[in-house]
């Protein structure tokens, strides 16, 4: 059944108004008609609910609510990825990857070998369309929340608001001997997980020593192969979810 997220503000009694870009995709591509059933979720609580379309109109869709669940799709361990800024498209697609697995949560690093230079009008253009992709690949995976998608940051910035967290994974190509499983050994499900990615040039050494000042980073090897900078995010957060979520 096709999904759609709305703001709290869109729901009313017994009825959701559904605006915006979706209704030139319930109309036009979906081909939807009223007494269509859909599923719509209020992004600011995760509640999901079964409706019929009441109206079509130009400017707004009205829906019937027939029913409500609290049943939710979202892993209850909060997993924020701090990726070095790639080249090229490489972050539209591990933002759209990332929402499907489970991730919580993305902020784009400028790091010491990043190669991406973006001005701060460029980079809130590209932080609009991330957020667009990571909406359109929650309602394609039926999630009850959109992946949040952050301003790109310093390197710097980020270092100094870790401790919220309690373990950060590094996942750093020299180190040998602590592996992801050994790194979440002091963590349970429900845990808030952020992982740091350098970009395509590996997090520098400098980098390296500075988040080993910090008490909760675990510095962690992939195993003997590299991962190129957007697998890897992916294959830490798949692997935290299968350690970490029943």
């Amino acid at each position: 059944m096709p999904k759609f997220f709305v703001e709290n503000s869109q729901i009313r009694e017994n009825e959701i108004t559904i605006t915006g870009q979706d209704i030139n995709h319930i109309r036009n591509v979906l081909r939807l008609k009223v007494d269509s059933q859909i599923t719509v979720c209020n992004k600011d609580t995760g509640t999901n609910y079964h409706c019929s379309i009441k109206a079509i109109e130009k400017e707004k869709i009205i829906c019937t609510i027939l029913g409500q669940s609290d049943d939710t799709t979202e892993p209850s361990t909060y997993i924020h990825i701090f990726q070095g800024l790639p080249k090229a498209d490489k972050l539209a697609w591990v933002i759209e990857k990332a929402t499907e697995i489970g991730v919580k949560e993305m902020t784009p690093v400028e790091m010491q070998r990043t190669v991406v230079k973006l001005d701060d009008k460029t980079k809130e253009k590209k932080r609009q369309r991330w957020s667009t992709i990571a909406e359109t690949a929650s309602k394609q995976s039926g999630r009850d929340a959109i992946l949040k998608v952050n301003n790109v940051r310093n390197f710097k910035n980020i270092v100094e608001n870790l401790e919220e967290y309690d373990i950060v994974i590094v996942a750093y190509e020299k180190e040998q001997h602590t592996t992801l499983k050994q790194g979440l050994h002091a963590v349970d499900k429900g845990a808030r997980i952020a992982v740091v990615i350098g970009p395509e040039g590996g997090i520098a050494e400098e980098e390296i020593e500075m988040l080993q000042q910090k008490n909760n980073v675990s510095i962690v090897t992939l195993g003997k192969r590299i991962l190129r900078t957007e697998t890897a995010p992916l294959v830490i957060a798949s692997n935290i979810l299968y350690e970490l979520e029943e």
